[in-house]
């Protein structure tokens, strides 16, 4: 995949955006299994070690909440090396007590998915900011460490966000923590050029971050990296925010729809009657144009 050419100091210079999935619901499922503690260890290890590798690397973290997401580590607005951990951390902790807030005030109903489309959103804008700033900035990518179910809902948001990135050649790279694989994130990697893995022990985590993750663009090339094995490119209908694996699509505004519909709701154009409903009877011949 091309890169933007433009690089700041040097070419293995990097622009790290880390969306961290902060779904109280999500960890409140998984903490038998894995706790929220031993995640945040495994990520600030990996964080010091994308700072190792070049001093002039850059890293932005933003925490996906349920009902909101919002920046809560930036390094290029800290002066000192010491305070990292402890701005990050802090932060975190007010970005939770704000969350679980706003759950308490909206009743959680249907599944606990988190804002996955606003992160990438918020990330995207971030790194549009550094394009603009100057001729030179750093090779920008994203990183998704997410584990809450996909959102259906979200579907046309997400997939918007993976066009724009593709468009500005900004990889998203999946690192998908919880019990079932994320078919927004395997379309993502797949579409904008990035890895994604599915761990297999998160008490490794660390070792899986700092082996696939942590090398910058230009090194990728000479690295073998986990391929796609399998990408699930099914589609959310419009209507009903469902999965689906045939559907009706709009000719105009390419929406898609479970059932025939008179009328797209998001254009606004007019559908004519399907075959299946021009058809009398099972032994009627379909017509054919």
């Amino acid at each position: 995949m091309a890169t933007v050419p433009s690089k700041l100091y040097s070419d293995d210079v990097s622009l790290l955006m880390v969306l961290m999935d902060a779904n109280p619901f999500f960890w409140n499922s998984v903490k038998s299994n894995y706790l929220f503690s031993d995640f945040l260890t495994h990520v600030l290890a990996f964080l010091n070690s994308i700072f190792l590798l070049n001093q002039f690397n850059k890293v932005v973290v933003i925490a996906t909440g349920y009902n909101s997401c919002d920046y809560i580590f930036d390094s290029a607005a800290l002066h000192g090396q010491n305070q990292r951990a402890e701005s990050l951390l802090q932060k975190l902790e007010d970005f939770l007590d704000k969350d679980e807030s706003l759950c308490r005030e909206n009743s959680v109903n249907g599944p606990s998915v988190s804002l996955l489309s606003g992160s990438l959103s918020m990330a995207l804008c971030y790194i549009q900011r550094v394009f603009r700033s100057g001729p030179f900035h750093p090779q920008p990518r994203i990183l998704c460490l997410h584990g809450s179910p996909d959102g259906p809902g979200q579907y046309v948001a997400i997939m918007n966000s993976i066009f724009s990135a593709q468009r500005l050649m900004v990889p998203i790279d999946s690192c998908v923590i919880g019990g079932q694989h994320s078919a927004f994130l395997q379309q993502a990697s797949y579409i904008t050029g990035g890895v994604y893995l599915k761990p297999q022990l998160l008490d490794g985590l660390f070792q899986y971050l700092a082996t696939v993750f942590a090398t910058d663009l230009n090194s990728r090339a000479i690295l073998q990296l986990p391929k796609p094995v399998g990408v699930d490119f099914r589609a959310s209908c419009f209507c009903h925010k469902n999965t689906i694996d045939m559907g009706f699509i709009c000719s105009v505004c390419l929406s898609i729809f479970c059932e025939h519909q008179k009328k797209c709701s998001t254009c606004g154009s007019v559908f004519g009657q399907s075959q299946a409903h021009n058809s009398s009877g099972p032994d009627q011949k379909r017509n054919t144009f």
